[in-house]
């Protein structure tokens, strides 16, 4: 798989929701990887931390089967729920209290670069 900078988030990491084998996860990881680095710039650790970041933030778009499953393949988790095998699925209000509290988080930070 070769990654351009003109494709959309869901070109990249919608195909990985697909995936179910620990070698194809693995290789479409490292392509991930490659491409943050050599497009993005990105040292390999940062861009493998961004890709898996992205990857369970995605997945969290999904049923609970398919988060489960690239959770476990790309070895991630949801960024702000966590491990859906640790944690579950969030409550519709679980969901929302924790976007509350992150965009607080947001806007704090963002009111400090002013």
């Amino acid at each position: 798989m070769r990654f351009t900078k003109e494709m959309t988030v869901r070109e990249i990491y919608g195909p990985a929701m697909e995936i179910t084998e620990q070698s194809a996860a693995d290789d479409y990881l490292a392509a991930i990887v490659c491409y943050l680095v050599e497009e993005w710039g990105r040292p390999i650790a940062e861009a493998s931390q961004v890709a898996k970041k992205n990857l369970g933030y995605f997945a969290g778009y999904y049923d609970a089967e398919t988060r489960e499953r690239v959770e476990r393949l790309f070895q991630c988790e949801h960024p702000f729920f966590g491990s859906i095998a640790e944690n579950g699925r969030p409550t519709p209000e679980e969901a929302f209290n924790i976007g509350v509290k992150v965009g607080e988080k947001m806007k704090a930070e963002m009111e400090v670069q002013f």
